[in-house]
């Protein structure tokens, strides 16, 4: 190991974790070149490919790599976060109306596509170019979401270019689609609220309605990631890298493998902006049928949007790094110049997901985590059972129903994923940001109950 691991987790997490070899991985990435400070592991972490999931890891631009594992196939998967004016009152004897609208709006599921959209690749390339931006041009939202998404929800090194046919391809007719697996659109309330002077900052109350999207860069992304996993098998050996687990594959930041990955990741990362800000678009749209009221009426405005599988280059401590958080969130505090105006003295909103039967979580960065994690923190629960033994485990149950009888409508592409993303599946959510929350690495602003969502 060039430098030491660190896992941020409490006993009754790392009792969870049996057999799972993340830390492991841990230690293997501590073995990379050109790394900086700590391999590290957040308190959701679990087996991923090459990198764990819930780490972290920053290397010198000038000695160190960029991994694709680092990253994940999921380039840019992220979470967004919509607020209203509503109260839980307002719309729970419309729950399932909504639910059901969001459900026809937003195709979800295994290859969803729009049948009424479907891009030209000189369009696409303006899309993987411009991210949330070509949303936003194209009637799909407005400046002022811009403003509250990472980066504005437009990383400026993407090449287009450098993106293979078959990633176009499987990218044309996913816009604006949720997918499958863990991913969702949840409306949920404001159950809890742990520091009144940041929730006031982020415009969140108790008992507000909220609407959280979860989701990626779909088949493009996930194509991207396998074409260049291929290249930087190719690229390991060229320049003489001991990797300790191949899946850890790599190239130097400023080799050509590595600037072409770079603008190719960055691409992914644009689309997947874009995805999440149409979806926002049907969103409103949906509540507007339903209420009959207009979105703005309804204060449906975004809190923020984070990416929490990606690589980026960012200066820490007078060093320029590329800094790969897969299953991880950038967790900025106060004063940071990438933090939108309004949250400038608070600092930035992180987002954290749970599981579709317990809650989520909305935090807010730290001085801490940019001492200690590269302003890094934890991005969800963290499962603790595979998807086939969650199916083996939950035989002859209805998901559904138990979700129903807590008082939670779900509608999903297929009864196989609600089994999959069974609660039991997950780590507690609430003991995940108890640990960061207590280690300082981001601080607890308010808890969200779900009240209804659609799956993949």
């Amino acid at each position: 190991m060039l430098v030491d691991g660190l896992v941020y987790l409490n006993e009754e997490l790392l009792s969870l974790m049996g057999t799972d070899e993340s830390i492991k991985q841990v230690e293997n990435v501590a073995c990379l070149p050109g790394i900086e400070g700590m391999s590290m592991a957040m308190p959701d972490i679990h087996w991923g490919y090459g990198f764990p999931i819930g780490g972290v890891a920053a290397f010198d631009t000038d000695k160190g790599i960029i991994s694709p594992g680092g990253v994940g196939y999921d380039i840019n998967c992220g979470v967004r976060l919509m607020r209203s004016v509503l109260s839980a009152h307002d719309i729970r004897h419309r729950i399932e109306d909504l639910v059901d609208n969001l459900y026809l709006n937003i195709p979800s599921g295994v290859g969803s596509h729009r049948k009424d959209f479907k891009l030209s690749k000189d369009e696409l390339k303006k899309v993987l170019k411009k991210g949330a931006r070509w949303a936003t041009e194209n009637g799909y939202g407005t400046n002022d979401d811009l403003l509250f998404i990472e980066d504005e929800g437009q990383i400026g090194f993407a090449l287009p270019d450098n993106v293979s046919d078959k990633a176009f391809e499987r990218g044309r007719d996913q816009l604006g689609t949720l997918g499958s697996g863990n991913h969702f659109v949840e409306i949920g309330c404001i159950k809890e609220i742990y520091d009144e002077n940041i929730a006031r900052t982020f415009g969140l109350f108790q008992d507000q309605v909220t609407v959280m999207i979860h989701t990626g860069s779909r088949g493009l992304g996930y194509q991207i990631c396998d074409d260049y996993i291929k290249e930087m098998f190719r690229a390991s050996e060229k320049y003489g890298i001991t990797l300790p687990d191949k899946q850890l594959c790599c190239a130097p930041v400023e080799s050509p493998e590595g600037k072409k990955y770079l603008g190719a990741m960055a691409s992914a990362a644009n689309y997947a902006f874009a995805n999440r800000q149409m979806i926002t678009h049907w969103v409103r749209e949906t509540f507007e049928h339903v209420f009959r009221m207009s979105a703005n009426k309804m204060g449906l405005s975004l809190v923020y949007d984070v990416c929490h599988n990606i690589a980026k280059i960012e200066k820490h401590k007078n060093k320029t790094l590329c800094v790969h958080r897969k299953g991880a969130t950038r967790a900025y505090p106060a004063g940071n110049p990438a933090l939108p105006e309004k949250y400038m003295e608070v600092g930035q909103p992180v987002l954290i997901p749970g599981d579709m039967g317990r809650a989520s979580y909305v935090l807010c960065g730290t001085n801490r985590a940019m001492e200690e994690t590269f302003g890094s923190t934890c991005h969800g629960a963290g499962r603790v059972m595979s998807r086939s033994q969650a199916i083996k485990t939950s035989k002859g149950r209805s998901v559904s129903k138990e979700m129903e009888s807590r008082g939670i409508y779900v509608r999903a592409a297929s009864k196989a994923t609600l089994v999959e993303e069974m609660p039991e599946a997950y780590k507690d959510v609430s003991k995940v940001v108890r640990v960061v929350h207590d280690a300082g690495i981001s601080r607890l602003v308010a808890k969200i109950v779900p009240l209804g969502l659609i799956k993949g």
